[in-house]
């Protein structure tokens, strides 16, 4: 929130000063999470554990150094490729990277230091990886969902106990029960065409949304839907069967992103 000018400007600067510097930690933390969520992208739909062993090239199996693991950095000294085979390394790695730290500057701005953020930057993570793994395998993997769940719950808490205010919590689980309804109900007269992964995931958007308020969570719902709704439109025009397979979990974030960071403004436009 926008705090008042006082004496001058001197308190503006201060407070534009310490917003960079929240953002840039928060963009230097996404981009290590970043890191990790590669290794989840990766991993988890191959059953394989996210712990052990570490880091290594897919190519020729040699461990992956602390020095070439840096990320963004890394990728672009070595160019795509492992230091020791040549093996080229996707460029997915960098773009996660970076979509990560951008989303967490940007949770960062839009709520400064408070206990709230925590959730959306655990909610931001999560939706990063469930995107590119329904992308590349058309699976939302219900770990992902119910990790983010467990780990974001205690900074809404948290904010709560701060703020004063139970009736988010409240909000929170009415737009929760209400998104994973809606979407479940989709999926049981076409389950061809709505995974319950994704009804899992639209459930957890729906209670993150909800808790910032209810109008949030319809616009955030709505917009998910209907970008996924008009990617299928194109694909058929464009002669594509209606069989089709579209992973819905990429629109689904990418309606949560923009209910999270410009919410109110969606809600304002929507309501005249």
């Amino acid at each position: 929130r926008p705090l008042p000018m006082g004496g001058g400007g001197s308190l503006s600067w201060g407070v534009r000063t310490m917003t960079a510097v929240l953002a840039i930690s928060a963009a230097v933390l996404g981009a290590i999470v970043g890191s990790f969520v590669n290794v989840v992208i990766y991993r988890l739909p191959r059953g394989e554990s996210l712990v052990r062993p570490g880091s290594h090239c897919p190519g020729c199996g040699g461990a992956v150094r602390a020095y070439d693991n840096v990320p963004l950095i890394s990728w672009a000294a070595l160019r795509g490729r492992c230091r020791a085979c040549r093996t080229r390394i996707s460029v997915r790695y960098p773009v996660v990277e970076a979509a990560t730290a951008g989303l967490f500057a940007a949770a960062a701005i839009r709520f400064g230091l408070v206990a709230e953020m925590g959730a959306y930057l655990v909610l931001f993570g999560a939706l990063v990886a469930v995107a590119a793994v329904d992308l590349e395998h058309y699976i939302v993997p219900r770990k992902i969902v119910y990790m983010a769940a467990v780990l974001a719950a205690p900074f809404l808490v948290a904010q709560v106990v701060v703020g004063g205010d139970p009736r988010r919590l409240v909000d929170a689980a009415i737009a929760g029960a209400a998104s994973f309804v809606v979407l479940g109900l989709v999926h049981m007269i076409q389950p061809e065409g709505m995974g319950f992964g994704d009804v899992r995931l639209a459930g957890l958007d729906g209670a993150l949304l909800g808790f910032l308020g209810l109008g949030e969570a319809a616009v955030g719902l709505f917009l998910g839907v209907a970008a996924g709704a008009l990617a299928g439109v194109v694909l058929v025009a464009l002669g594509r069967s209606r069989k089709t397979k579209l992973p819905f979990a990429p629109f689904l974030a990418a309606g949560t992103v923009a209910a999270v960071l410009v919410g109110p403004l969606l809600v304002k436009a929507w309501l005249g």
